[in-house]
């Protein structure tokens, strides 16, 4: 198996594909992350890997997720390096919506001003969260780099799979 040739299959691919304009690709990529909330985060360190399904919130050019806790955490002890997914289920190649975020998650400390501004904007009275029996962590996620697989960019004009780096 030539390893190296199929992981160099979709930059080789993109290199010679139409790509969109920044500010359009970024426009279309933010309706399909606001417009869905769950995610497949995959953490890792050295042999260790974890892939959890977890809800999201885009806020100020972040992903934010919340967290009682399990062992994501271990990963993100040592490897700040993620990748989120977000995708549609599977109805046919006309109908492909899916998406994988790189970035580096980093974590909040709770009840901070920034953590306060999250749970406002999820509309979480702190005094709810405050209250509960175990601490929710917090989780944000700043892309790096987005890859976006929607059959939407046929119709534009362009190929179905778009990449911004940030």
């Amino acid at each position: 198996m030539d390893y190296e040739k199929a992981a160099s299959y979709w930059e080789e691919k993109s290199a010679a594909s139409a790509g969109m304009d920044r500010e359009e690709l970024w426009e279309e990529m933010k309706k399909f992350i606001e417009t869905h909330n769950t995610c497949a985060l995959a953490t890792g360190c050295g042999d260790f890997v974890r892939c959890t399904p977890i809800e999201y919130n885009f806020w100020k050019g972040k992903f934010w997720m919340l967290s009682e806790g399990g062992m994501k955490f271990h990963a993100l002890k040592s490897n700040r390096n993620v990748c989120l997914a977000i995708y549609d289920a599977y109805t046919g190649f006309q109908n492909l919506g899916g998406m994988q975020v790189t970035g580096t998650a980093s974590l909040t400390e709770t009840m901070s001003e920034e953590y306060l501004g999250l749970l406002a904007f999820r509309k979480l009275p702190a005094e709810s969260v405050r209250k509960l029996p175990q601490e929710l962590h917090l989780i944000g996620v700043v892309p790096q780099r987005i890859d976006f697989l929607w059959s939407g960019f046929k119709k534009l004009g362009y190929d179905a799979r778009q990449s911004l780096v940030f």
